[in-house]
């Protein structure tokens, strides 16, 4: 199958594209490489820099390239940021996946894997959270990918649209190849390991009076290769003929805090790891484990990386040889 992968540049984009060159699919990424980085898209696959809101060049690409399916990883993802700017998060994450969805139709594209969030659940009322739970967002961020959710289900029943929205827990780790490389940094893991690159005096721990067992958020961190898989398996679905509109959850059922992920980085890297403690920030839940049953019965995935201490390994292995992400 010929595959567009939209932000296919990104972290999790580029290891999805990686991982679906590996299973033989011709992929082109679309990305405007605002976040994303030239150098990480693989060989393997071609490049367009456009944009989504490039209405326009859309449908004569889908066109072009034959493409039969769509993974959508482009958007907007910073939670703060949407609360300072919801404009520009319903214009990136709403307005344009809905020109993407345009141009699919128009094209005679009608499948579609869309990168969600656990964000959509907003404060869980129990964990692990399962797909029955409530949609509930407490960002703008959540917000967007909810509508974008509730989208897709409306245009699978008047178009023939299918999709599959998979709803990511917290990515980590690297392929041999690809690594996280934001600007600025939010993530966890990378944030840590800035410590031992040097770039970074202290870890910053935000919160240390959680109702967790040390006292510090626990979240659900999953590798980026399984989270890729989930995708592979994902489009094989629908090329199947299944669903017509789903929602997954992608990660682990297992939670570590802020105190185990420290704990790794200082097992993996051998630095001390000096820590300063910090003020929760608003908006954390104290827990956020995904329940992904319901991906594991029907589509067959399972992770391959079960420790955060592996996890933690990949991330380690892939700054040490690019301290600077692809600037080098």
């Amino acid at each position: 199958m010929n595959i567009l992968v939209t932000g296919g540049a990104g972290y999790v984009g580029s290891v999805i594209v990686e991982e679906l060159t590996h299973a033989g699919y011709q992929v082109t990424v679309l990305d405007n490489l605002s976040n994303g980085h030239r150098a990480a898209v693989t060989p393997a696959a071609r490049l367009v820099v456009a944009d989504l809101a490039d209405r326009a060049r859309l449908a004569p690409l889908l066109r072009e390239q034959r493409i039969e399916a769509v993974v959508h990883m482009a958007g907007s993802i910073l939670v703060p940021e949407s609360m300072r700017q919801p404009d520009r998060y319903y214009r990136n994450n709403v307005i344009n996946g809905l020109h993407l969805v345009e141009a699919m139709l128009a094209a005679n594209v009608r499948l579609l894997v869309f990168s969600s969030t656990a964000g959509v659940y907003g404060e869980p009322a129990r964990t692990p959270l399962a797909e029955t739970q409530s949609l509930a967002p407490v960002s703008v961020y959540g917000e967007t990918k909810v509508t974008f959710e509730r989208a897709l289900g409306w245009f699978a029943r008047t178009s023939g649209l299918r999709s599959i929205s998979l709803r990511y827990f917290n990515a980590a780790g690297a392929s041999t190849r690809l690594g996280e490389a934001h600007h600025p940094e939010t993530h966890l893991i990378p944030l840590v390991l800035q410590v031992p690159l040097g770039q970074r005096p202290a870890v910053q721990v935000f919160g240390t009076d959680y109702p967790t067992p040390d006292g510090t958020a626990i979240r659900d961190y999953i590798h980026v290769v399984d989270l890729a898989q989930a995708h592979v398996l994902a489009l094989q679905a629908l090329a199947a003929g299944r669903p017509a509109a789903a929602a997954y959850n992608v990660g682990t059922g297992t939670g570590a805090s802020v105190r185990e992920v420290v704990a790794a980085v200082r097992s993996v890297t051998g630095n001390p790891l000096p820590v300063i403690e910090q003020p929760a920030r608003p908006g954390d839940p104290a827990v956020l484990v995904a329940d992904s049953a319901r991906l594991t019965a029907d589509l067959g995935w399972r992770p391959r990386y079960a420790s955060l201490e592996a996890i933690v390994a990949s991330a380690w292995e892939w700054h040490r040889h690019h301290p600077h992400g692809y600037a080098e």
